[in-house]
């Protein structure tokens, strides 16, 4: 009776101690990988390979995982807002120095009637450039962030170009810029008549800057299966193959216009707004003869064609 009272305390004892040392070594365990998500350091792999241990490490790395990839975006939407900042501060410089300047002009009590008209003409203008871009700005960061909704639906696209061209007639025409459209039937497409204007006015007025006076900007409808291209063709400068995937880019500029006005934003917004309606926007060009930008909208069911 003493012998088995003896082996089973001895048992108990053991039983004890193993779960002492099993608690312990736990413990030192979790203790260590605590220790290496806090140093950031890649949790190392327990002796231990199954069990409540082993379950605990992998839950561990997850949480590491999920630590490690809120760290890198924050990171990202760091430089991101800094580069935001940096570049929208390098926008407004411009008109506004240009208004300061203006501005000290007209201040000057001798100047004559002709002069004060003019300055103050360029003074409208330079107001006119930094309104344009903060509107720019102000849909662009919106837009990124999802702050603006707004829908779409099956709309003529005929009246959307004819939109876009009146708002750039009177530049094309002070730079004797001939705008054709090839003819086409009216198709209902997928998109929203005012945001997909803007996109149409971005492109013809990047076409009317860089297209030498009595050069022509034609426009074409494809209708494809899924899609209609809406494409738009100039007899501009051109655009360097290297660069046909940087230009959508926020605040991408080419080097061969770094000096002439413009703000690297239009292109960059265009290719937003079309994202929202589901649609895309390419580009081709040669350089020195002329580039192609091709606007892809989604037809509606059955193709509907409108007649007049």
């Amino acid at each position: 009776m003493n012998g088995i009272l003896a082996a089973l305390l001895l048992a108990a004892l053991s039983g004890c101690v193993y779960g002492w040392y099993r608690n312990r070594k736990m413990y030192r365990v979790i203790d260590r990988m605590m220790d290496e998500i806090l140093d950031g350091e890649p949790i190392s792999r327990s002796d231990i390979q199954e069990g409540e241990i082993s379950a605990l490490a992998s839950k561990a790395r997850r949480i590491q995982e999920k630590v490690d990839l809120g760290i890198s975006h924050a990171e990202t939407e760091k430089e991101q807002v800094k580069s935001l900042i940096s570049n929208m501060s390098h926008q407004l410089k411009t008109p506004l120095a240009g208004l300061m300047m203006y501005r000290e002009l007209l201040e000057n009590e001798k100047l004559d009637a002709v002069k004060r008209k003019k300055f103050l003409g360029k003074m409208k203008q330079q107001s006119e450039k930094l309104d344009w871009i903060l509107q720019s700005l102000f849909k662009m960061v919106n837009l990124e962030q999802g702050a603006v909704v707004f829908e779409a639906e099956p709309l003529p696209i005929k009246e959307t170009i004819a939109d876009a061209v009146t708002a750039v007639w009177d530049k094309a025409d002070q730079r004797n810029i001939f705008i054709e459209t090839a003819p086409f039937e009216n198709l209902k497409l997928w998109h929203n008549r005012k945001w997909t204007a803007e996109v149409f006015v971005n492109i013809l007025e990047n076409a009317v800057k860089y297209t030498q006076p009595g050069g022509k900007i034609t426009i074409r409808v494809h209708p494809m299966e899924m899609y209609t291209e809406i494409a738009v063709t100039d007899t501009g400068r051109g655009i360097r193959t290297e660069e046909l995937t940087e230009i959508f880019k926020r605040f991408y500029r080419s080097r061969d216009v770094e000096n002439l006005e413009g703000s690297g934003i239009g292109l960059y917004l265009s290719r937003l707004i079309l994202e929202h309606e589901k649609g895309y926007i390419t580009a081709a060009s040669e350089y020195g003869k002329g580039s192609t930008f091709s606007i892809f909208l989604k037809n509606c069911g059955g193709m509907e064609k409108i007649t007049r």
